[in-house]
Order: structure tokens, then C-alpha cells, then sequence
């Protein structure tokens, strides 16, 4: 059954976390091995190049190729639970495909090294995706903060009003949150590694095929543009905590930047409003309304991410041996669910920034209403300057 994210509104379109994505990862996967092995001089030329054109044919390109990568993806789904995971039918479709290459076709790995892979490819474009986007929200954040640097505003604190602080404040800390998770999530993206080991992560499978193994696992990760950790890391998931933890911390900042938003649209309070756009914020009971639909998602994913990332942590802890019983597994649909968090929350965290209104003169109201007697806004104003200098935000638009 397809995931379209009919119950994941903000993701749809987005294909670079779906199963097809999966797919064309583990193929991608399979098929550096094979141009692997031929950089090493250990199968002809010839071999690579009918693997990659065979995983590539599999993989589809374009709305028709598209389909048939989605009905393969159905199959081997189906066909998954036999063996406890997806590498095992795919295999044989792509063995299938190019069947005088079948013995070199996955000669010497075993399924978690090529799943793992697989999706660190996986996370490491969604980083990507997410990073740019992020970096989106944090110029408009640094232009929000520079623009309102000195207009008052009331200062909250457990939900009362405080002292007097500024608009650019409060948008300066947006910006340092953003900026530290645009950090994290680069760091993490980094530093995903490439997964080999084999069969109980000895590398006996591929010493069987070189005299030097560690060389064709090099070969391996240069084809893919990965690092090669010192040995495997079937149980040890630092790699998937990391980036885990990355994703949401993502999405918690941009969970920030909504709980500010969803306060400042009430009624009552007025200081911000969302970016209008045909069709978005309205409500099937009420037509008054202009629903704050953008910071409803942000927030939906920064209370989503938290239990995703715990179960990665909670597998991580669990697992044992050579290769996790379960834990493992448990992983997968968690890490993915993150990653597509993530990238949806950044690309819509960006357009609210982008768009955003603000209403300098009623914040400006809610400060006399609330504190009539305050004068002065503190430190506000420098403290803005200092994260602007400090997140390397302060330069002129265009």
C-alpha cells in the first residue's frame, strides 16, 4: 500500500524519504559494489556496466519509471517478511535482471550491510534537502531579527507577562536555535558512514574475493562518496543516534519558532500573522477563519520526533551479538519518519519565515497594556547583534 502522506499533511511530494527512495537506495548500493569490485581489477568492466544499468532499470526514472519502481517496491515489501527484511527479494529481482552477473551481485556482503547503507544514502540526501532549507528560514530569521532589533515588545515567561524585550529578540533566538540545528544536522550528515562487515561483521565474505578486503571496502565507499569507518558497526548505532538526534533537534527548533507564532497570531494579541497563500488556513466549519496552518505542522512534527528518535536510541541500546534480533529493525521506519519530518518541517518553517507579518505597533500595545510603568528593553538590542554576529547572519540582502 502506498504512502501518499495523506495522514502526514506538509509531506506530500516530497520523494526523497518514500519507499521508493528506499529502493533506488539499496540498488544504488548493490551496484557500487559491482563497479567496486571492477575498480579493483576483480570482475571485467563490462560487469559494472550492466549492473548499474540493470539496478538503474529497476530503479526507473521519469513518471512511467517511477510507477514501475513503486510496483517493484510493492513486491518486495510483500515479499520482505520471509526473510525479516527488503535486501533478500531485491536481491533476486536484480540478480534477475542481469542474471550472467548474479554471482558477483552482492558477492561477499549481507543484507544489514547493504540496508544500512541504504539508508544512510537516505539520510544524508535528507540532511541535505533539510539544510537548505534551514539555511532559507535562518535569513529570513537574521532579516526578521535585524529589522525589529529595537521594536519593544512584551517579554512572556510561564505564560505571564515578564519585562520588556524586543521583537528582534525574541527572533534572534529563533535564529540561534536554527543555526544550531543547521550545525547538527551537517555535523551528523558528515559523519554518516558506510556499513560493511558481512555475514557477523568479520569480513570474511570479502576476503574470499581479494587478498585486500579493507582496499575493496575503500572502493566501495569512494563510489558512494562515504566514509569508511575503522570496522563495522552492526551493533554499535552511534551513526543512526546521531542522526536521530540531528533530525530532531530539527525539528524542535522549528517546533520553537511555531510555539512563538501560534502566540503571537491569537486574537488578543495580533503581533504576527502567516503568510497567505489560495486555499491555506481555511477551515471547513468556520470560513472567518485564517487558520496558522504552517506553525500547526511545525508543531505537529517537533511533538512527533522526540518518540521517533527514542526508538533509536531504545534499538541502539538493544542491540546485541552481530547484528540486533528486532532492534534493528525497529529502526528503520523510525529513522525514515524522522528524515521526512525533517525535511517537511524545514521547507515549511522557511516559507513561514519568509512570509512572515509582523505587527510591530501591536506588540508595542501589549507591552503598555501589560506593563504600563516599564521603560527601557534591557540589553535586548545588543544581544541581538551578538547572535547575528555570532551565526554569521549579518550580511546585506540583495
Amino acid at each position: 500500500m502506498p504512502d501518499v502522506g495523506l495522514l502526514l499533511p506538509g509531506t506530500a511530494g516530497d520523494e526523497g524519504t518514500d519507499d521508493v527512495a528506499v529502493l533506488r537506495a539499496l540498488l544504488t548500493a548493490e551496484a557500487a559494489w559491482v563497479r567496486a569490485q571492477a575498480a579493483a581489477g576483480l570482475v571485467p568492466d563490462g560487469a559494472a556496466d550492466v549492473v548499474d544499468a540493470a539496478a538503474a532499470g529497476l530503479a526507473g526514472t521519469g513518471a512511467s519509471g517511477r510507477d514501475a519502481a513503486e510496483e517493484l517496491a510493492r513486491e518486495v515489501a510483500a515479499q520482505a517478511a520471509a526473510g525479516g527484511n527488503p535486501v533478500i527479494p531485491l536481491l533476486a529481482a536484480l540478480r534477475a535482471a542481469a542474471p550472467e552477473h548474479a554471482a558477483t551481485i552482492h558477492a561477499g556482503l549481507t543484507s544489514q550491510d547493504v540496508l544500512d547503507t541504504a539508508l544512510v544514502l537516505v539520510l544524508r540526501d535528507a540532511a541535505r534537502t533539510a539544510g537548505a532549507d534551514l539555511d532559507r528560514a535562518r535569513t529570513a530569521a537574521a532579516r526578521l531579527a535585524r529589522t525589529y532589533r529595537d521594536a519593544p515588545a512584551l517579554g512572556r515567561t510561564l505564560a505571564q507577562a515578564a519585562v520588556p524585550t524586543t521583537l528582534g529578540a525574541r527572533f534572534a533566538g529563533w535564529l540561534a536555535g536554527l543555526r544550531a540545528a543547521r550545525d547538527a544536522l551537517a555535523s551528523a550528515a558528515a559523519g554518516l558512514p558506510l556499513a560493511y562487515g558481512g555475514a557477523a561483521g568479520e569480513l570474511s565474505g570479502v576476503a574470499r574475493l581479494t587478498d585486500d578486503p579493507f582496499a575493496l571496502v575503500d572502493a566501495w565507499g569512494a563510489e558512494l562518496g562515504l566514509p569508511v569507518p575503522p570496522g563495522p558497526w552492526h551493533t554499535t548505532r552511534a551513526p543512526m543516534t546521531r542522526a536521530a538526534d540531528a533530525l530532531a533537534e530539527t525539528c524542535a527548533a522549528l517546533g520553537h519558532v511555531a510555539g512563538d507564532v501560534l502566540q503571537g497570531v491569537r486574537p488578543g494579541t495580533d503581533e504576527l500573522r502567516e503568510p497567505a497563500a489560495p486555499g491555506r488556513g481555511a477551515s471547513s466549519a468556520m470560513p472567518h477563519k485564517r487558520n496558522p496552518v504552517l506553525s500547526v505542522l511545525l508543531r505537529r512534527s517537533a511533538l512527533a520526533a522526540p518518540h521517533l528518535a527514542a526508538t533509536v536510541r531504545t534499538a541502539a541500546g538493544l542491540a546485541a551479538d552481530e547484528r540486533p534480533d528486532g532492534a534493528w529493525h525497529a529502526e528503520w521506519p523510525a529513522l525514515r519518519d524522522l528524515a521526512r519530518h525533517a525535511v517537511a518541517a524545514s521547507r515549511l518553517g522557511a516559507e513561514l519565515l519568509d512570509g512572515l507579518e509582523v505587527d510591530a505597533e501591536a506588540a508595542a500595545r501589549n507591552l503598555r497594556a501589560a506593563l504600563p510603568d516599564a521603560h527601557g528593553v534591557g540589553l535586548a538590542p545588543a544581544l541581538v547583534d551578538r547572535v547575528l554576529a555570532a551565526t554569521d547572519d549579518r550580511t546585506e540582502e540583495p
